[in-house]
């Protein structure tokens, strides 16, 4: 049987657009490193205070 974790043991990130922390999933368990916003949403919306790419 799996081992159960509480929620605050996992690993925590802030959000690259919103600023709000998120936990992490297991979906996004190979690509860890390189996951930089909480949702589909904060990710197609561009950063606060970049400009936009041409």
């Amino acid at each position: 049987m799996a081992r159960m974790r509480r929620k605050s043991d996992l690993p925590q990130k802030t959000c690259a657009t919103c600023g709000r922390p998120f936990t992490w999933r297991k979906k996004w368990a190979r690509v860890w490193q390189d996951v930089r916003y909480c949702s589909d949403r904060c990710r197609g919306i561009r950063p606060k205070g970049r400009a936009p790419d041409q």
